[in-house]
């Protein structure tokens, strides 16, 4: 018999941070520090409107695109969150999740050899998608002394004539860093002297804790050429929901939206009726999530100092990125020793690629009780490996 798999897809790694997650699953008493999902319930408000959503039947296929009304509150939104006015009939679409954004986005641009530029650290999914659409993933390790930002030398340096598309991540997962307006004006000039498409996934874009956040969309020159991937999933804590959005070009989301129709056919009915809601009337449990996170952050980067371990001040999404070089263990090592002796898990760094080796990703998408033990555990840990 002939192996029936595709060798592109067998011969791509799993997820480096699945591997934690089905560690602590066969462990008791651990405190994890892993996922990087809200605490948080989806708004009462939300849900009833799904809920009331099924009591009308409302459960047949929608617009492929999604519910019209929903795609007039995203173009809303837009507007008074970045200030960009998209055409809610034809440069918005409605996706399942921010990840099938990201793929569908990917392959709709690329050719069989065209490059595609990640800072990295960077989200488990932008390379294996860029492979799995015949790109080339071209990394650009990213500095902990500039807080994980990109520099327009460090792009500069990366590109080459078969460069294609950037792919920005900021607020950042895994590293919590931000880009101000002042960081992008460079990166976007360079964009558009070497012709570059932005991918701008902009899902933590409302857990900000430094001012507003900016989209590199609005910056002069840059409409026409990026995309926005947004969701519904981190600021509404709407994870299991699976909806998402791409905003972009009409040239660009019409292919997208080719794409979708085949591959999906439409994003779930329910989570499309209880998302108009989230968008027109949930602003303030956005707010009092970001502001618990917040404080979350602050304990964090609190203790660590204590401890002495080394954490620039990241300002978005809710992750830190502590160094752990002192210690003497690589990523794997320390993540793999202290899930063990300590039933605490965390993310290794390399789990986002080779530039993250000597850092952990540290969620605190957690109750505040969780992380107070978390510390307890991680001082623990850290006083066997200095005696």
């Amino acid at each position: 018999m002939r192996n029936p798999l595709s060798q592109k897809i067998t011969n791509m790694p799993p997820s480096g941070i699945r591997k934690f997650f089905d560690v602590a699953a066969t462990m008791e008493d651990v405190v994890s520090l892993g996922v990087g999902e809200p605490d948080f319930d989806t708004p009462l408000k939300v849900r009833e409107a799904g809920i009331e959503s099924l009591r009308k039947g409302q459960t047949t296929y929608t617009s492929n695109s999604g519910l019209q009304e929903l795609r007039d509150e995203i173009a809303a939104y837009m507007q008074r969150s970045i200030g960009m006015s998209y055409d809610s009939g034809t440069e918005v679409l409605v996706t399942v999740g921010g990840s099938e954004g990201i793929d569908a986005t990917l392959r709709c641009l690329l050719n069989p050899g065209d490059e595609v530029l990640l800072p990295e650290p960077t989200f488990v999914s932008y390379r294996p998608c860029t492979i799995m659409s015949d790109g080339v993933p071209i990394t650009i390790p990213l500095k902990n002394e500039n807080q994980f930002r990109l520099t327009a030398a460090e792009l500069e340096a990366a590109i080459t004539p078969k460069s294609k598309v950037l792919i920005l991540s900021f607020p950042n997962n895994p590293t919590g860093a931000i880009m101000t307006k002042e960081d992008l004006v460079p990166i976007a000039e360079l964009a558009i002297k070497h012709d570059l498409i932005v991918i701008s996934d902009e899902i933590y874009a409302e857990l900000t804790y430094q001012g507003e956040h900016v989209s590199i969309a609005s910056l002069p020159g840059m409409r026409e050429r990026t995309v926005i991937i947004n969701g519904f999933s981190k600021a509404f804590a709407m994870t299991g929901w699976r909806l998402g959005w791409v905003c972009g070009p009409e040239l660009i989301v019409e292919q997208i939206l080719k794409l979708h129709q085949y591959a999906l056919m439409c994003a779930p009915t329910t989570s499309q009726y209880a998302a108009i809601v989230a968008l027109r009337d949930c602003s303030d449990e956005v707010a009092e999530m970001r502001e618990s996170y917040n404080e979350r952050r602050k304990f964090l980067l609190k203790e660590f100092d204590r401890l002495g371990m080394e954490c620039f001040e990241a300002m978005g999404a809710f992750y830190l990125f502590p160094s752990i070089q002192r210690f003497g263990l690589s990523s794997d090592e320390f993540a793999t020793r202290i899930i063990q002796e300590e039933r605490l898990a965390v993310v290794p760094g390399t789990a986002f690629g080779d530039s993250g080796e000597g850092f952990l990703r540290i969620s605190y998408a957690y109750s505040i009780e969780d992380l107070k033990e978390a510390i307890v555990r991680l001082e623990r840990f850290i006083k066997k490996l200095e005696a």
